[in-house]
C-alpha cells in the first residue's frame, strides 16, 4: 500500500490546485457537472468548477465533505463523501484521480483512507456508483468482499464498514 497517498480536507487553497489538478490531467466530464459550450478547460467551466466545490463543500453548513488527494505534495484528485439522504448513517462515496496518476496504487490507498474517515464520522456505509468499464472501482471494491450490483450502464456497490477491514 503506498504511503505517500493522503487526504486532505478541501479548502481555499486547495481548491485553487485542485482545479489545476483537473486541467492538466483530466476532462472536465470526469471531474464535475456539464457545463453548455465548446469542449475542454473554457474559463466557464473552470468558473463552474470552483462555484461547485464552494456551494457543496465550502458552504455553511457544507452538503458533502471533499479531499484533495495529495501524492507526495502534489494534488491529483478529489475524493468526497456525500451524505445519502435515504440511508441513515451512509454516505455516496466519489473518486477522480488525473489519469497520469491512475493504474499507480492511488486508488486503493485512497479507498482505504476514505472508508477510515467515513468510519470516524460515524458512518455504517458508503455507496459507491460507478460505470461498467471502471475495472479498476471493480477489482478494488471486490478485494473488499463488496458484491456488485449492474444495471444498465452504472455498477454500484455498498459497503458495510462494519464488514471491511
Amino acid at each position: 500500500m503506498r504511503s505517500d497517498v493522503t487526504l486532505r480536507r478541501l479548502d481555499e487553497q486547495l481548491l485553487r490546485q485542485l482545479l489545476d489538478a483537473a486541467v492538466a490531467d483530466a476532462d472536465p466530464l470526469e471531474v464535475m457537472p456539464p457545463v453548455a459550450g465548446p469542449p475542454g478547460w473554457t474559463p466557464e467551466r473552470r468558473s463552474a468548477f470552483l462555484r461547485f466545490h464552494r456551494s457543496r463543500t465550502l458552504a455553511v453548513p457544507p452538503g458533502e465533505t471533499t479531499y484533495a488527494i495529495v501524492v507526495g505534495t502534489t494534488v491529483v484528485g478529489a475524493a468526497r463523501l456525500c451524505p445519502v439522504e435515504d440511508a441513515k448513517r451512509a454516505a455516496e462515496a466519489g473518486v477522480w484521480i488525473g489519469r497520469s496518476h491512475r493504474g499507480a496504487g492511488v486508488g486503493g490507498a485512497v479507498l482505504k483512507q476514505l472508508l477510515t474517515v467515513a468510519r470516524a464520522d460515524g458512518l455504517e456505509s458508503i455507496f459507491v456508483s460507478t460505470t461498467p468499464d471502471n475495472t479498476a472501482v471493480h477489482r478494488l471494491l471486490t478485494t473488499l468482499g463488496v458484491d456488485l450490483v449492474r444495471e444498465d450502464d452504472t455498477v454500484t456497490a455498498w459497503v458495510n464498514l462494519d464488514a471491511v477491514g
